[in-house]
């Protein structure tokens, strides 16, 4: 499974990428997680399963969601909380829910 965060390309989602992937080491997940700006979102969405969209920019999500699932690829926003708080396991929770719904249609 591979998940990226579209972000403003800001320091933070980074910091959130590093959370996530201690949280899919201890609950040895096989995955990758990066972070990349909504300039990247189209190259990001072929070479990914899930995006997960930043609260940050938000505004954009509903254009990423229907792009995503155009192209059969999960798509959903990070809770505020979760992302301020740097919950990266209840975010990598969020994405694994999102890719298995995806490949259970």
């Amino acid at each position: 499974m591979k998940i990226f965060l579209c972000c403003a390309a800001g320091m933070s989602t980074s910091m959130l990428v590093k959370k996530m992937r201690e949280a899919a080491d201890k609950q040895n997940i096989d995955c990758s997680i990066n972070a990349y700006s909504v300039s990247e979102f189209e190259a990001s969405l072929a070479e990914n399963d899930v995006c997960l969209v930043a609260p940050q920019v938000k505004f954009q999500f509903e254009d990423f969601k229907k792009r995503a699932e155009e192209n059969g690829k999960a798509c959903g926003l990070i809770d505020m909380m979760s992302y301020g708080m740097m919950k990266g396991d209840v975010v990598l929770d969020q994405a694994v829910n999102l890719y298995q719904s995806m490949n259970n249609k």
